[in-house]
C-alpha cells in the first residue's frame, strides 16, 4: 500500500484545493461511476468531520462523520470512498480503520451498501434493521457500540 497522510478537518479547516478534491472525488464515484443521479453536496457537510487521506497531493480515500442526531441518533460514517485508482490496496480498510480509531469509544452508525456489511462487521459494526432501497442500491443500517 502506498503511504497515506491521514487529515482529519472540519468544513471551515478544508482548503478549496481540498474541498474541490472531495466533491470532486464523490461525484466521480457516486453520482458517476455508480449512476446515482442525485444532489451530493447535501447541506450535512458544514457540520461534519472530514477525513481525507492522501498520497502526496492525490486524495486516495475519504469519509465524513455527521455529529448524532443530523442522520442517525449516533455519530454517522458515511461518503465513504477510495479512489478507483487506490482500490485493492487496502485503503479502504485503513480508512475505515482510521475512523474507528480517531472517534474513539463513541457508539456509530452507518449505512452500509448491502455487499459491503461484512466488511463493516469486521470493525465491529451488526446490522440494526432490514435492508432498504438507497438510491436504487441496496442498504443496511449498521451499528458499532462504544466501547
Amino acid at each position: 500500500m502506498p503511504a497515506v497522510t491521514w487529515r482529519w478537518a472540519s468544513f471551515a479547516d478544508l482548503t478549496a484545493a481540498e474541498l474541490y478534491a472531495v466533491l470532486a472525488a464523490r461525484a466521480a464515484v457516486f453520482v458517476v461511476e455508480q449512476r446515482c443521479a442525485y444532489l451530493d453536496p447535501d447541506g450535512l457537510d458544514r457540520g461534519a468531520l472530514h477525513l481525507l487521506g492522501w498520497d502526496g497531493d492525490v486524495l486516495a480515500a475519504y469519509l465524513r462523520v455527521l455529529p448524532p442526531g443530523a442522520r442517525f441518533p449516533e455519530a454517522a460514517i458515511g461518503r465513504v470512498l477510495t479512489a478507483p485508482a487506490y482500490r485493492g490496496c487496502g485503503f479502504g480498510r485503513a480508512l475505515v480503520a482510521e475512523a474507528v480509531r480517531g472517534l474513539g469509544a463513541q457508539p456509530l452508525a452507518l449505512s452500509a451498501q448491502a455487499h459491503l456489511e461484512g466488511f463493516y462487521a469486521s470493525f465491529g459494526f451488526v446490522r440494526a434493521g432490514p435492508a432498504h432501497d438507497e438510491d436504487g442500491i441496496p442498504h443496511v443500517p449498521m451499528r458499532r457500540d462504544g466501547a
